[in-house]
């Protein structure tokens, strides 16, 4: 029986009054050798233990510190204090193992605030402290969420490699995968390994996107989505990027633009609308630490989003003085623009038909052959959270892309027989997990979302 998670509802189901429970839990505090605070994670909550001084030791209780592990036995009741509703009269307290003062002093167990910064030093610790415990019971149902929406919506769930050979995305930044060890090898030698002789038997990475395999399996199956981890060997140390990170995949057979736009919108909809529900008490203590947190959470559900073309965005931001990295059509948005075009419209913003160049080679040529059938969604404060596009399914025109973009044919021998053989229109995204797990706690570094995080020069824990 998980005590704490009754607790948890205990305002609606008492049935635990006056019953005998065993505890199991972390010390949060020891307040004057009377009152044991205890938490297990599975709630914001904390459990109030009550020692009677004249039932224990003194021995034992010396031995009773912030972040001890605890066994308690104890009788389950209605709380007479106003800051807790129940708590448990302590009769047996095991203690599973001794921490000295001295380290505790040491680490961010200590009931005070701390920096995310200092909690990403001791990130091993930091899932005890109530501001990364809330962080990951929301990541953990928004998790839920993503497999529950596709789940009933008729997808199915694909696994596609971490270790590849392709290039989804055309970004250049991927880590290398070899058995050779190339310490053995002068620098000067490192570029002429020959991969014949690899693993493989050639060039392999860790993935950048599940795209291009999920792509084979919706042109069979009709829709799929992947979730999974990504890599980026890109030295970038902004607040919304990582060298690993998890991406939400769906490719979807017979769909065009209109038809990955609706379904984007729905997606996000319904992640917001169920973790507003299933979350309250975790929400609004995250609310405690930036005050516009709801308000920018219900902004998402209750407006529909605002659909424009990049030619239209660039017009506006063209025409505003105010904007201080110049922008002219032709090249990428800043962070600066993809804020003002959100404040502008005053709800999330979905970027239709960018220029082709500069953007990846499965996306389709739309008419004009300037620009691709891409959609950018963009949110408050972290940007861009979807990027997508309907894929190009004639064969000719992509064979024609990739050559133009000087992209090697041989590796993608598979992904062009896809075209070949019973082709349809189809479309797909991908949805930057961490980005809107970002987006809804309210946290400004991306890397105090996600367990342990990996960037450059850091990947200790």
């Amino acid at each position: 029986m998980t005590v704490f998670y009754e607790y948890k509802r205990i305002t609606t189901k008492k049935n635990l009054i006056f019953q005998e429970v065993i505890v199991n839990g972390w010390v949060r505090y020891f307040r004057s050798n009377r009152f044991i605070i205890m938490n297990d994670g599975s709630t914001l909550k904390d459990l109030q233990i009550i020692v009677m001084e004249s039932n224990f030791s003194k021995e034992l209780l010396k031995k009773i510190t912030i972040g001890i592990a605890l066994q308690i036995r104890g009788i389950f009741t209605e709380s007479t204090g106003k800051k807790q509703l129940a708590e448990v009269i302590s009769t047996v307290i095991q203690i599973y193992n001794k921490v000295s003062v001295s380290e505790i002093n040491k680490t961010i167990l200590q009931p005070k605030f701390h920096k995310p910064e200092t909690l990403r030093d001791q990130a091993h610790l930091r899932f005890r402290t109530k501001l990364f415990s809330s962080i990951m019971r929301i990541r953990h149902q928004l998790s839920f969420c993503a497999h529950e929406y596709f789940y009933y919506q008729g997808f199915f769930y694909i696994h596609t490699p971490i270790i590849t050979s392709s290039d989804a995305e055309g970004v250049g930044g991927m880590f290398k995968v070899t058995i050779f060890n190339l310490n053995d090898l002068p620098k000067d030698d490192q570029q002429y390994i020959d991969h014949t002789k690899d693993f493989f038997g050639h060039e392999t990475y860790l993935s950048v996107s599940g795209q291009l395999e999920g792509e084979t399996a919706a042109l069979s199956l009709g829709q799929i989505y992947t979730f999974g981890p990504t890599f980026r060997a890109e030295n970038s140390n902004t607040l919304r990027h990582l060298s690993e990170f998890w991406m939400i995949e769906p490719e979807i057979a017979f769909y065009e633009i209109t038809d990955n736009m609706n379904l984007a919108e729905d997606i996000l909809n319904y992640f917001l609308i169920k973790i507003l529900k299933r979350c309250k008490e975790d929400i609004y203590y995250l609310k405690s630490k930036e005050d516009m947190l709801l308000e920018r959470l219900q902004l998402i559900v209750d407006n529909s989003f605002c659909r424009i073309s990049y030619t239209e965005a660039i017009t506006i931001l063209t025409s505003q003085p105010k904007i201080k990295h110049t922008i002219h059509w032709g090249i990428d948005l800043l962070s600066e623009h993809e804020r003002y075009l959100v404040e502008h419209f005053c709800r999330p913003i979905i970027l239709l038909d960018a220029p082709a160049e500069g953007k990846a080679f499965y996306m389709r040529l739309n008419d004009d052959e300037k620009t691709v059938s891409s959609m950018d969604i963009l949110f408050p404060r972290i940007g861009e959270v979807i990027g997508g596009s309907q894929r190009e399914e004639r064969y000719e025109l992509l064979l024609n892309r990739m050559q133009t973009l000087d992209i090697y044919e041989k590796p993608y021998w598979w992904y062009l027989d896809t075209r070949r053989f019973g082709s349809v229109p189809h479309s797909g995204f991908g949805l930057g997990f961490d980005r809107l797990v970002q987006f809804i706690t309210g946290i400004l570094n991306i890397r105090d979302i996600i367990p342990f995080p990996r960037t450059p020069k850091n990947a200790e824990f």
